[in-house]
């Protein structure tokens, strides 16, 4: 995979981030359950924000970004648990995205990738996740 590739691939992953982030938080009662709101919210923001700056990467490459899909599978959500596992597993494949560009990228994108990788692996125990102790590196070796 080239370092391109691997954006336009952690693009992707951004933008079903960003649907099903939106979807989790309309199955959350802001007034029931404030801190999952909250941390939904957060991380709502936060993908937002990486999805843009990864748009904004590959424009400067010279590269078109990688389009959202239409819609995305979601999984059932009839109650709060499941809302926080579904959070914690899509913070979990976000993490393996961003390793994988770790793996791909040099200077100041591996930087950037380090850091989103960080931020959904802390994302991902506030969900409940056993901390892992190097996140997103299972993946890595298939």
């Amino acid at each position: 995979m080239t370092a391109v590739e691997a954006l336009q691939t952690t693009l992707a992953g951004e933008h079903a981030a960003v649907y099903l982030y939106g979807a989790l938080g309309g199955h959350t009662s802001q007034a029931g359950a404030p801190a999952l709101y909250a941390a939904l919210r957060d991380a709502y923001a936060a993908h937002r924000g990486q999805r843009d700056q990864l748009t904004l990467a590959l424009r400067d490459l010279g590269v078109d970004p990688v389009a959202a899909e239409v819609a995305y599978d979601t999984p059932v959500l009839a109650t709060a648990s499941d809302v926080t596992t579904a959070a914690a597993d899509l913070e979990d494949r976000c993490a393996s995205t961003y390793a994988a560009l770790v793996a791909e990228t040099v200077g100041d994108q591996r930087r950037w990738a380090v850091g989103a990788l960080t931020g959904s692996a802390v994302r991902r125990t506030g969900f409940g996740a056993a901390p892992e102790a190097f996140p997103g590196a299972a993946d890595l070796s298939s």
